[in-house]
């Protein structure tokens, strides 16, 4: 062999070599550990089952998917925004790419038409294109910037309705306070260009997960109750907004039935919408969801699921969970847990954020706290 040759044969190595390891350098950093996590402590009902969709989703929150496939994430604390991709469709990701970093608090996602939006605390942004450019993101339109600025409650779940209108709540800047109506604790909706601004739900104090009824097209929405009542009150809420313009109390009335120490004598419960049901004390109900897939039993069919992030100041914790509301033949709504375990005695080693029902009928759960979506499936047995 020649010098000449043996030379591009070494440089063709080389070049190989190189493209091979930053493929396995990439699917390395990327490809799914799902030997760390517990989940055999996780109990659900028979002929379910939970596996590991992805563990490398750093503070994973809000979920939406794209039009071929892609699973978009939000987080919290960590800022970033991903993508998860199952590539060969054997229902376990194959990697997870940063799509945006250091925003502030980007919980929601939310897809139409081909783009990513995203919130933003005080701003939407919007990702053209997304699912094209996963390796070189766009960069993002900012659709609005007039949301209030406050940390405070102050992350936003968000998603399109039935009427292609974005909904985005405001929480309260507080724990309890009388803030501003018009700019505080309420779900308002916009066209995706971020015109038509109005205000559709007060009395809000903090949703961070809505949805909408598959049947009527009525919207839900979870909302969080107010702090130091004691451990026991109030109840966390599960709302149902018949119409537009309806107020569902706070901070004058908790649960449908508890004024408020301090503002309740400014008006009665009876004023207000009650809630639809009455979940847990503290649970902090996130992220719901109403199970339209195939897969599970046909009683589950039309039913709500719910991610209960957990408690954070009560004496005993609880939530941690998945939990499940459903209607009976009566019309009656009865509140279940679904799947539970992330909580072992008072040490939780994860917490539920949102749930995402999948084309093939299997729902998604994204945990903050491990860094994980886990695929929730049925067989019968």
């Amino acid at each position: 062999m020649n010098t000449q040759h043996r030379n591009k044969g070494n440089t063709m190595s080389r070049v190989v070599a190189l493209v091979f390891s930053s493929l396995i350098l990439f699917f390395v950093e990327n490809r799914i550990d799902a030997g760390s996590l517990p989940l055999d402590t996780i109990k659900l009902p028979p002929g379910f089952a939970i596996t590991v969709y992805a563990d490398n989703v750093p503070n994973a929150r809000g979920m939406t998917l794209g039009q071929s496939g892609t699973l978009f994430v939000g987080s919290k604390e960590k800022g970033d925004v991903y993508a998860v991709i199952d590539k060969d469709g054997d229902q376990r990701a194959d990697a997870v790419v940063t799509i945006a970093r250091g925003l502030n608090m980007p919980v929601g996602v939310a897809y139409r038409n081909g783009s990513l939006f995203v919130s933003a605390v005080d701003r939407i942004l919007r990702f053209d294109k997304v699912e094209q450019r996963l390796t070189n993101p766009p960069t993002p339109v900012t659709i609005t910037e007039g949301f209030p600025k406050e940390a405070h409650h102050g992350w936003k779940f968000i998603a399109f309705g039935p009427d292609g209108k974005l909904y985005v709540p405001v929480g309260a800047p507080c724990n309890i306070c009388e803030p501003d109506p018009d700019r505080y604790a309420l779900i308002a909706r916009l066209n995706p260009d971020g015109s038509g601004y109005e205000i559709v739900a007060r009395g809000v104090r903090n949703s961070v997960g809505f949805d909408w009824d598959p049947r009527n097209h009525d919207v839900w929405f979870t909302d969080n109750g107010r702090d130091w009542l004691g451990d026991d009150q109030p109840p966390d809420e599960l709302n149902h907004a018949t119409k537009p313009g309806l107020h569902f109390g706070y901070p004058y009335c908790h649960g449908g039935t508890i004024p408020d120490p301090e503002y309740g004598s400014k008006h009665a419960c009876r004023e207000f919408t009650a809630p639809a049901v009455t979940l847990s004390p503290h649970v902090a109900s996130l992220g719901m969801r109403f199970y339209t897939g195939t897969m599970f039993p046909s009683e589950y069919r039309n039913q709500i699921f719910i991610a209960e992030h957990g408690s954070w100041n009560r004496s005993a914790k609880i939530g941690y969970r998945i939990t499940l509301v459903s209607r009976d033949e009566q019309g009656r709504l009865r509140y279940s847990v679904f799947a539970e375990g992330w909580l072992q005695g008072q040490e939780a080693w994860g917490r539920p954020a949102d749930v995402l029902v999948m084309p093939d009928g299997a729902l998604l759960v994204s945990d903050d706290a491990a860094g994980a979506i886990y695929r929730i499936s049925y067989r019968e047995q």
